[in-house]
């Protein structure tokens, strides 16, 4: 038994004395942890701000897309009135004889306008004879229809209408048969 005393007393030895090498391991395994953790982290925190500036960019650009669109179309509504008035004149001069050399130079005029405008995307909305449709006509009046068939119908223009890439920017003005 003496001898059995002796083994358990080296044993107890053996436990209470720790090799320092063990420790240190321990450490260094547990700062190797936390750095893993850090520069997952990291990793994480990048991820996601690249995803937010990617989203950033995307956004802005869209933005000035529609700042854009809406600049163009402010613009191309200024110069509907031009337009108008070219009509205006065009159809002035049908009706007199008296000079074929002004009635070229307002064709010509309103013909480049009207091709630089549908190039831009603006398109006319043709109303007379159509049915009434409040998404594009706007009633001026109505008038008695001369015949059933006009009823419901748009009679007479009296504001051009346009569209610009499929969105109304302005409402045709319209007299409709009751």
């Amino acid at each position: 038994m003496a001898k059995k005393k002796h083994m358990e007393g080296t044993e107890t030895v053996n436990e209470e004395k720790k090799d320092p090498r063990d420790e240190k391991i321990t450490g260094l395994e547990k700062q190797v942890e936390e750095l893993t953790k850090k520069a997952e982290d990291g990793r994480n925190d990048y991820l996601r701000l690249m995803a937010e500036f990617d989203t950033f960019r995307r956004r802005t650009a869209e933005e000035k897309l529609a700042l854009v669109k809406s600049a163009a179309g402010d613009t191309i509504k200024g110069l509907l009135p031009v337009l108008d008035d070219c009509e205006i004149a065009l159809a002035q001069l049908e009706k007199s004889s008296d000079s074929a050399a002004a009635k070229e130079g307002t064709e010509l005029i309103f013909n480049k306008l009207s091709a630089y405008l549908k190039s831009l995307g603006l398109e006319r909305i043709e109303a007379k004879g159509k049915d009434f449709d409040t998404e594009l006509h706007e009633a001026v009046t109505t008038f008695p229809a001369p015949s059933e068939e006009l009823k419901g119908k748009v009679i007479d223009v009296v504001q051009t209408g346009y569209t610009l890439s499929g969105k109304v920017l302005r409402y045709a003005k319209v007299v409709v048969g009751a």
